[in-house]
């Protein structure tokens, strides 16, 4: 009568402290999101099939996501390039007069001391697709600056300037067995100014109108950096001998037949002077290696987080690390345009005590910077597999052993893990 409630004719059931697992895979699509709610796929908000109670560990099965990625976009702020041409071509130096060239040295001259500024498309680039684009966009916005110029003061040259085709003194190529850009102007001599304030101040602007957090990096903070450059401005050289230009010697450097000469001086500006220089690394166009997946309640990932030089890395030998950032860090391990599978993950929540319900995720992908990875319009999706504790009864039962031909007896259905 021991087990028997005095206000009750119904026993009470011992429990036995064993536990069943239960286990249940959960397959969360981009696309079910509220997409006017979260516009962007990178973040959002997410409502489960059922209430998943008693939650002992979660775990990230599986995943597939599209490779659409742009390595260089306006939210990782490196599509700016900054440059000054500090020794322009004066037609008067070479012993002649030009009223064309003349106009263009004084235009020229007059900006000698401030930075030109050009941006490329977003997007994902070949090397020699970004030194094609580079060639182009350098000239281009000179040109654009000329065209002003004469528009103002010599308008009457303004035909002739565009007869002539317009500026197109800057050349970039690909270095194939180096793997770096080279930089080329016929005939002025040029800066880039990789230590220009407009990279921090352009990192920061884009910060405040992405509202995300961003950090400033050492490694990528701009787009010399993917270049192969430093943070040090470089100068062009010039070729110390008349008639020798820099020249690639494997073989073609751009045109088929140059045998490797890519910089010849321009023969209407009668000089045999010629500026160049070499980046001082190779060339990154991969972008981000991996992304890391935020859950917020399941983050267990502790990371590190780029060296700033500040009043707190100064005065403190304390790390500036992060506590539980993320959940998950994954690999990228396709280019574009395609798509990526992989189950291989040790992303992984421990619950103890179990968590008592869960129901709602919120989900966040982004790279080491903070800056959110960017899907545009393609879709993902991936696989958690949740593991709750079902607490057993004590129960007694027999079976029978065919084998031996015996009854069999047991205390409890319950399996221990």
């Amino acid at each position: 009568m021991s087990r028997f409630n005095t206000n009750t004719t119904y026993p009470l059931i011992v429990n036995s402290n064993q536990y069943m697992i239960e286990q249940k895979v959960v397959s969360i699509h981009s696309e079910d999101r509220n997409i006017t709610k979260f516009p962007n796929s990178s973040s959002f908000e997410i409502e489960l099939p059922d209430d998943y109670t008693n939650v002992s560990t979660v775990q990230l099965a599986d995943y597939t996501f599209p490779a659409n990625y742009d390595t260089f976009s306006l939210a990782q702020g490196n599509t700016l390039l900054t440059f000054k041409i500090d020794r322009p071509y004066n037609p008067t130096d070479h012993g002649f007069y030009d009223p064309l060239l003349n106009a263009l040295y004084e235009a020229l001259y007059e900006h000698i001391d401030e930075d030109y500024l050009l941006y490329i498309s977003a997007g994902f680039y070949t090397p020699f697709q970004i030194a094609t684009e580079l060639t182009n966009r350098l000239n281009s916005v000179v040109n654009a600056y000329i065209y002003g110029y004469l528009t103002i003061k010599y308008p009457d040259l303004l035909s002739q300037y565009v007869e002539s085709g317009g500026y197109t003194q800057f050349v970039v190529v690909y270095n194939e067995v180096s793997q770096t850009l080279w930089f080329g102007n016929k005939s002025s001599g040029f800066i880039l100014t990789n230590d220009s304030n407009l990279y921090v101040l352009r990192r920061e602007l884009i910060a405040i109108q992405c509202i995300q957090v961003e950090y400033r990096e050492s490694a990528n903070w701009g787009l010399p950096a993917y270049l192969g450059f430093t943070r040090c401005p470089v100068s062009s050289i010039t070729n110390t001998i008349p008639g020798v230009y820099p020249r690639f010697y494997y073989g073609t450097a751009s045109i088929p037949g140059d045998d490797g000469y890519w910089l010849i001086p321009d023969s209407n500006y009668q000089t045999q002077t010629v500026y160049y220089l070499e980046a001082t690394s190779k060339i990154n166009l991969m972008g981000n290696a991996y992304f890391y997946m935020q859950i917020e309640g399941l983050n267990n990932i502790d990371e590190t987080a780029p060296y700033s030089f500040d009043a707190f890395t100064y005065t403190t030998n304390e790390t500036n690390g992060i506590h539980n950032s993320a959940f998950a860090k994954i690999g990228v391990t396709a280019t574009p345009v395609s798509q990526w599978f992989d189950y291989n993950s040790y992303a992984v929540k421990v619950f103890n005590p179990p968590a008592e319900r869960i129901r709602k995720l919120k989900i966040k992908l982004r790279y080491h910077n903070g800056t959110l990875v960017e899907f545009g319009k393609f879709n993902f999706s991936f696989n958690l597999i949740f593991q709750m504790l079902r607490p057993q009864n004590l129960r007694s039962y027999i079976t029978f052993d065919p084998v031996a031909n015996v009854l069999s007896g047991s205390s409890s259905t319950a399996t221990k893990r």
